[in-house]
C-alpha cells in the first residue's frame, strides 16, 4: 500500500461508545412497556432517528430529541414532563460517561505515529467528540481532526484534499461499513474494518465483501500485522 496518511474513526474504533446507546434504550422502552413491547418501541425510537439524522446529524443530543419526539409518538402527544426531564437527565449522563480506550489503541498509535500522518476521521457533535477525544488522552497522537457531518465519497475526497494526498494514500480504519469503509474504497483509498460487537442500527450493511483494498480484523491490535 502506498499509504501515508492512516484515517480512524473515534466512537466504537478508538473508544467504546455503542453500548451507551444499547443501555439507555433499555430504559427507554421501561418507560413505556404498557404501551406494547421491547420491539414495537425500539422500532418507533429508530425510525424517529432515522427522519431526525438529515436535521440533527449524529450524537447524543440527537439520541435524546428523538427520545423525546418518539415518547409523544408512543403516548398520541400525552408525554408526562417528569418522563421527558428524564430523558434529558440520560442524555446528560451520557455525555459524562467515563472514556473505555479499546484494548491496545496506545501501542498502535505510538506504534505508527511518525510513521504515517494520523487522524481522526468521525462523525457526531462537535463538542461531544472534541470532549471524548479531550478525554481519552489520544488527542496528541493525531496531526488533524476532522469531524463530518456525514461520511460519504465526497467528504473524503474533501478531506484528502486538505491533506494534500491522492485518495489511494488514504488508510481509513473504523467499525462501520457504510460510514468508514465503503465510501474511501470508492474514491480509491484503503480500508481496515474492525466489527464492534455491537452495530448501530443505522449503520447496520450487508456482510463485507472480499476487496483488494480491505482488510477485516479482528482487533485494533492487528492493525500492526499489515502495516
Amino acid at each position: 500500500m502506498e499509504v501515508k496518511v492512516i484515517a480512524f474513526d473515534a466512537d466504537d474504533t478508538l473508544w467504546e461508545n455503542e453500548h451507551y446507546f444499547r443501555y439507555t434504550e433499555e430504559l427507554f422502552c421501561s418507560f413505556f412497556q404498557e404501551y406494547g413491547p421491547d420491539d414495537q418501541l425500539l422500532a418507533i425510537l429508530n425510525d424517529t432517528g432515522r427522519k431526525n439524522i438529515p436535521l440533527y446529524g449524529f450524537g447524543i443530543k440527537s439520541f435524546v430529541l428523538s427520545m423525546i419526539e418518539a415518547g409523544l409518538t408512543i403516548t398520541q402527544g400525552n408525554l408526562p414532563a417528569p418522563l421527558i426531564e428524564q430523558m434529558i437527565g440520560l442524555g446528560k449522563e451520557m455525555i459524562e460517561k467515563p472514556i473505555a480506550l479499546m484494548d491496545g489503541i496506545e501501542t498502535v498509535l505510538s506504534t505508527l505515529q511518525g510513521r504515517y500522518t494520523l487522524i481522526v476521521a468521525t462523525k457526531g457533535d462537535l463538542l461531544d467528540q472534541e470532549r471524548k477525544l479531550r478525554k481519552s488522552g489520544l488527542a496528541g497522537y493525531f496531526h488533524h481532526i476532522e469531524i463530518m457531518s456525514e461520511k460519504n465519497e465526497q467528504a473524503y475526497l474533501k478531506l484528502t484534499h486538505h491533506l494534500a494526498v491522492q485518495p489511494g494514500e488514504l488508510l481509513m480504519v473504523g467499525n462501520s461499513l457504510p460510514s468508514d469503509i465503503l465510501p474511501v474504497l470508492n474514491i480509491g483509498g484503503h480500508g481496515m474494518y474492525i466489527p464492534y460487537h455491537i452495530t448501530n442500527v443505522h449503520e447496520q450493511a450487508p456482510p463485507m465483501m472480499d476487496h483488494p483494498r480491505c482488510k477485516q480484523l479482528g482487533s485494533v491490535r492487528e492493525i500492526l500485522q499489515h502495516i
